[in-house]
C-alpha cells in the first residue's frame, strides 16, 4: 500500500506541476507581482496531496521563535520536502538555492520571479558578491531567508559538514540566525520515490546570539541542531565544520 500511495502521489505531483506551470505563463508575462502567492499555492497543494495520499502528517514546534520580519533560517536538509514546506510556514519566504534549479522546465522561471536566490556554487568570490546583493534585496523586501548550511541533502543522523555561506550572510546582514531541525528524511528520503507514512517533525529553535563570527557560528548551529534533535527525539547528526571555518 505504501508503494501504491507513493506512485499515486508522484503522479499527482507531476500533473499538478505541469498544469500549474502552464497556467503560470500569464502570471510571468502580465502579473509578476503574484508569483510568490502562486508559488505558495503550488506548494500548499503539493503538501496537501502528500498528507492525504501518503498519510504523512506535519508537526511544527517552536513557531514562537520566528521573528516578525527578516531572518536567516538555518535548516537541516534531508529531502525535497524541506524545499517545499517553508513556502507556507513563513509569510515571505526566500530560499537560497543552487542555480541549476532555474533550468527546470516550467518551474525554473517562477523560482526567480517569486524571489528565490540562485547561487552558482562554483563561482567563487563573484558568486558570493551576487549572493550578498540578492540577500540585500530580500531583506529590503522583509523576506525570511531559508538556507541549508550542509549544502546538500543528508540522511537523518548522518555526519554533516557545515559550509560557511551562512556565516557570510549573517555577518553581512546582521539578521538573527534561527536553527531548525527535522526528521523529514525518515518519511521522504533523499531522491526517494517512496514516501513512508507517519509524522514529519520540524523544530524551530531560539535565535542564536548575535555577532558570532564564522568560527563561532557554525559550531553554534551544529550544537543547536543536536540539542533540538535530542530534546524532540529526532535522529541526532554528527556535526563537522568545514575546514575553511
Amino acid at each position: 500500500m505504501t508503494v501504491l500511495r507513493a506512485l499515486v502521489f508522484n503522479l499527482y505531483f507531476l500533473l499538478l506541476t505541469v498544469v500549474m506551470g502552464v497556467i503560470a505563463f500569464p502570471i510571468r508575462l502580465f502579473a509578476p507581482g503574484y508569483a510568490l502567492s502562486y508559488a505558495k499555492l503550488w506548494t500548499r497543494l503539493t503538501l496537501r496531496g502528500l498528507q492525504r495520499i501518503c498519510k504523512i502528517r506535519i508537526r511544527v514546534s517552536g513557531r514562537e521563535h520566528l521573528p516578525g520580519g527578516s531572518c536567516l533560517l538555518a535548516c537541516q536538509h534531508q529531502s525535497a520536502f524541506d524545499t517545499l514546506v517553508w513556502m507556507n510556514l513563513v509569510p515571505r519566504p526566500t530560499y537560497v538555492m543552487k542555480r541549476e534549479l532555474e533550468r527546470i522546465p516550467l518551474v525554473g522561471p517562477m523560482l526567480r520571479l517569486s524571489g528565490m536566490i540562485p547561487v552558482d556554487r562554483t563561482g567563487g568570490a563573484k558568486a558570493l558578491r551576487a549572493l550578498l546583493a540578492e540577500t540585500d534585496r530580500a531583506v529590503e523586501d522583509r523576506r525570511q531567508i531559508i538556507i541549508f548550511p550542509e549544502g546538500t541533502r543528508t540522511p537523518p543522523g548522518a555526519p554533516i559538514r557545515l559550509q560557511p555561506g551562512i556565516a557570510a550572510l549573517s555577518a553581512h546582514t546582521g539578521l538573527p540566525v534561527i536553527p531548525v531541525a527535522t526528521d523529514a528524511g525518515l518519511h521522504w528520503g533523499r531522491n526517494a520515490l517512496i514516501k513512508h507514512p507517519g509524522t514529519i517533525h520540524i523544530v524551530i529553535g531560539a535565535a542564536l546570539p548575535s555577532g558570532l563570527r564564522r568560527a563561532q557560528l557554525l559550531p553554534a548551529i551544529g550544537t543547536a541542531w543536536r540539542e533540538l534533535c535530542t530534546s524532540h527525539d529526532l535522529p541526532v547528526p554528527a556535526i563537522e565544520t568545514s575546514p575553511t571555518a
